[in-house]
């Protein structure tokens, strides 16, 4: 057996965690031979030995030692190691039984890495093992690690020979009745089923096991071990408890190197420096698929937008009251660019303490790899709830169902967004939201009701008030040292319509003058200067068709600037139509 640890703690877990549970009770059905394990395949894995002790090992060690016993004939294969045995004794049989069978075979065939050679021999031990009437029955368990070196995703016609040979062996054996009636289990081991070969995946003939990151209690229960051992160093007003609540996303691997490291430099466990280490774990272990957003701001840094900032405080209040089954599955966030969109949803992140990340581009040129990427940045989602989702330019970046010319990828890659995103399970622990200034572009898939259900829109400011504020909410924001002057001649006086991020560049030109000059602070001269100079971007037409899509999108004319309330439905629809036409739009 591999390495393990053993601690006592009563509240753990039941005997079996649910995961195992399934796999048990599907094994006992006997009506399947081939099992795909996945997920969190690479951590500890917890098991209650009598009433006071628990174990954490390998995955490998909990299927032969605690499901199944180390009892009858286990193997491992895995295409480095080739084949290998639970015990010496397992080995001895395996050889002379094929060597009974086959007197000239080498030694190392017998074992080989090489799946021709190693997939002959265990097929061959397999019907060997297979009870004849009146012999005592036997069991025979192959465990397969990384599946995808020898089952690898992709279109069939694309694999090399020794890929169909496996996959074509593999098939077989979870079809054959005769290994059913014989108790030959095979067991895949993968990290993410986009991994390896869709038709093993999809067959109807194969059990699926999805086996999940630890959840809080389970890392509290790690962590209170690891203090009884002396090796828990945390800052003061630390706990275990505290710990485990905030390393969501991590697995027992990964709190155990963050303990190592603690102790051997002497360095208690700060908050920061957890907060820290997960964003670094997470976004390591998403291969740059995910990316930490900053949340240090509150929505009392957003300035304007009445309306939907009520609608987030209100969100933000049944998120500490524990009612997430009051909050939506998700927001779509429109408004013409410069509005403070991003903004608005980072500040919402920060409101609610929990973590914030971005997607970024999952999508590669290889085949098969796209699904992976995907998958793996669900299941880290899913381990790090409750956690915000931004997804910017969601137009653009989500695809539709209809994309054609990548052999189905996009297809499959938007009913799988689709799917997880629609999925209640995780209402108020995974908060999607779409940001876009197209919410037309956007599929209705994604933004009807029981996904991105809430559709809120960001306008600029419709008056000098309203600029005002905006002001001074940005030097507030940017941390500004500012003479004080009535800003509101400056408005008067520039005739801009000034969005967020225009006034937020006037700012910051207006400090690079003042620091060019030696000064610390901002002057009105400064800013008459800049506003001055600024020149507006110039493109009206699409600044307008954002606007009005945007308005068709929102849900509650409460959020509508005063100058669209009025317009009636249809000739709102038949001015986008002219508006996409005027910029080489199909209508």
């Amino acid at each position: 057996m591999g390495e393990q640890l053993i601690y006592q703690d009563l509240e753990f877990i039941k005997i079996l965690p649910r995961w195992a549970q399934d796999l048990a009770n599907k094994y006992q059905s006997e009506t399947t031979n081939l099992y795909i394990l996945h997920g969190n395949i690479r951590d500890f894995l917890p098991h209650q030995m009598n009433r006071d002790e628990f174990v954490f090992t390998r995955i490998q060690d909990y299927l032969s030692e605690f499901l199944f016993g180390n009892r009858d004939y286990i193997i491992y294969y895995d295409y480095s190691g080739g084949v290998t045995f639970c015990t010496d004794a397992m080995a001895q049989d395996y050889r002379s039984l094929i060597r009974g069978i086959y007197p000239q075979v080498e030694a190392a065939d017998i074992i080989a890495a090489e799946p021709r050679k190693s997939f002959f021999y265990l097929e061959k031990y397999f019907f060997a093992k297979i009870p004849r009437k009146g012999s005592p029955p036997s069991r025979v368990v192959l465990i397969m690690d990384y599946a995808e070196s020898f089952v690898p995703s992709g279109d069939f016609i694309r694999l090399t020979e020794e890929d169909r040979y496996c996959l074509v062996t593999l098939s077989r054996w979870a079809n054959d009745p005769i290994l059913t009636i014989g108790d030959i289990t095979v067991i895949l081991l993968t990290e993410n089923l986009a991994d390896i070969s869709p038709r093993l995946v999809s067959s109807p003939a194969i059990v699926k096991v999805w086996v999940p990151f630890p959840d809080e209690k389970l890392r509290a229960s790690f962590l209170r071990y690891k203090q009884g051992l002396g090796q828990l160093k945390l800052d003061r007003g630390l706990n275990p408890e505290g710990v485990a609540s905030i390393t969501s996303g991590l697995n027992l691997m990964n709190l155990n190197h963050l303990v190592m490291e603690s102790e051997k430099t002497g360095t208690p466990l700060s908050l920061e420096y957890l907060r820290q280490r997960k964003k670094e774990i997470i976004e390591n272990e998403a291969a740059g698929l995910l990316e930490f957003m900053d949340t240090v701001h509150d929505l009392s840094y957003v300035s304007g937008h009445d309306f939907v900032k009520k609608r987030f405080k209100n969100a933000a209040k049944a998120i500490r009251l524990g009612r997430l089954d009051a909050l939506p599955m998700g927001y779509l966030l429109a408004g013409p660019v410069g509005t403070g969109k991003s903004f608005m949803v980072s500040a919402f992140a920060g409101e609610i303490g929990i973590p914030m990340v971005k997607f970024r581009n999952f999508r590669s040129k290889w085949q098969g790899d796209t699904e992976s990427n995907l998958e793996k940045v669900l299941t880290i989602l899913k381990a790090m709830s409750p956690v915000a989702v931004m997804i910017d330019e969601a137009d653009a970046f989500l695809g539709d169902r209809d994309q054609e010319g990548d052999s189905g990828t996009s297809n499959r890659v938007f009913a799988q967004i689709a799917g997880f995103m629609g999925n209640t399970e995780y209402r108020g622990k995974i908060i999607w939201f779409l940001i876009t200034c197209r919410p037309d572009l956007v599929p209705i898939d994604l933004k009807r009701q029981g996904r991105a259900e809430e559709h809120l829109a960001l306008f600029y400011p419709e008056n000098d008030r309203e600029r005002e504020a905006l002001f001074d909410t940005l030097v507030r924001k940017l941390n500004l040292s500012i003479r004080k002057f009535p800003i509101a001649d400056l408005f008067k006086k520039f005739h801009h319509e000034f969005s967020g991020a225009d006034l937020e560049a006037v700012l910051i030109r207006a400090k690079l003058r003042a620091a060019m000059e030696d000064r610390s602070f901002i002057s009105r001269d400064d800013m008459e200067d800049v506003m001055g100079d600024f020149v507006p971007a110039a493109y009206p037409h699409e600044i307008e068709l954002q606007n009005l899509v945007a308005v068709l999108e929102c849900t509650s004319k409460e959020m509508i600037p005063r100058r669209f309330q009025n317009l009636e439905r249809t000739k709102l629809i038949n001015t986008i139509r002219e508006l996409k036409i005027l910029l080489g739009e199909r209508g």
